[in-house]
């Protein structure tokens, strides 16, 4: 027995063939996280910001820190941004926090507002 294939149904074959394919790449691909929670801490020198990153890494509280030292209003909150969607904070703060890794301190970032120690606390 033998299966005469028509130039139709190899086109078919064909094209089912690519889109399988193409869901296939589409589906491994690692979803893009929509929403973070973080907390910063904003001051107005490179250095100020350096030395409060040595201090948190060597043991002093993020949260306290923030509440001492940033001149956001997060700063009573202990730096506490809440949640956000991507694309609400400033592009290298975003960057920041939709790219690196959940739980340590990142930075120091410099934006228009100044320098920003972050550390994220969730990504979802």
């Amino acid at each position: 027995m033998s299966v005469t294939v028509t130039s139709s149904r190899s086109s078919s074959l064909l094209s089912y063939g690519i889109v399988l394919m193409m869901l296939t790449a589409l589906l491994a691909k690692p979803a893009l996280a929509v929403q973070a929670e973080a907390s910063h801490i904003l001051v107005d020198t490179e250095a100020q910001a350096l030395d409060l990153k040595a201090k948190i890494d060597a043991g002093a509280d993020f949260g306290e820190m923030a509440k001492q030292h940033s001149k956001c209003p997060s700063k009573s909150r202990g730096g506490s941004l809440g949640k956000f969607g991507r694309g609400q904070m400033v592009k290298e703060f975003d960057t920041v926090v939709f790219n690196e890794e959940v739980g340590p301190v990142h930075g120091p970032v410099k934006t228009q507002f100044g320098y920003h120690l972050i550390k994220i606390t969730s990504r979802a």
